[in-house]
């Protein structure tokens, strides 16, 4: 082979390749329980975010979310009397560096919430 091919397809590769399969394992889609970290915490807060996100506060002041939650039809009143102040278990998605904020179920003792699962 040619120096100046196998040059060429090894910035092919840097280029495009390995940037595109970086971008793609920052991107959360069709998740899996096998592929979420589980979460039990108390909700002290809940209030709706930016692009209808719907933000959780938990008991250690960290946060979570679920991800266009008001376009899915959940209802912050009714989220309000479901979860505030009750400890629930989540998972949340993992992507290539780790755990994100980004709820893919939410249980209260054995009722669902909110779920992405199939």
């Amino acid at each position: 082979m040619n120096t100046s091919v196998r040059n060429a397809i090894i910035i092919t590769i840097l280029v495009i390749v390995i940037p595109l399969l970086i971008f793609r394992s920052c991107v959360i889609y069709n998740p899996n329980p096998s592929d979420c970290t589980i979460v039990s915490t108390k909700i002290t807060a809940i209030k709706e975010g930016g692009s209808y996100d719907i933000v959780f506060k938990g008991s250690e002041n960290e946060s979570y979310y679920i991800n266009r939650g008001i376009e899915q039809g959940l209802n912050l009143d009714s989220l309000k009397t479901n979860v505030l102040n009750k400890t629930v278990t989540l998972h949340i998605a993992n992507l290539l560096f780790g755990p994100t904020k980004h709820i893919s179920q939410m249980r209260v003792d054995d009722q669902i919430i909110f779920t992405e699962f199939d």
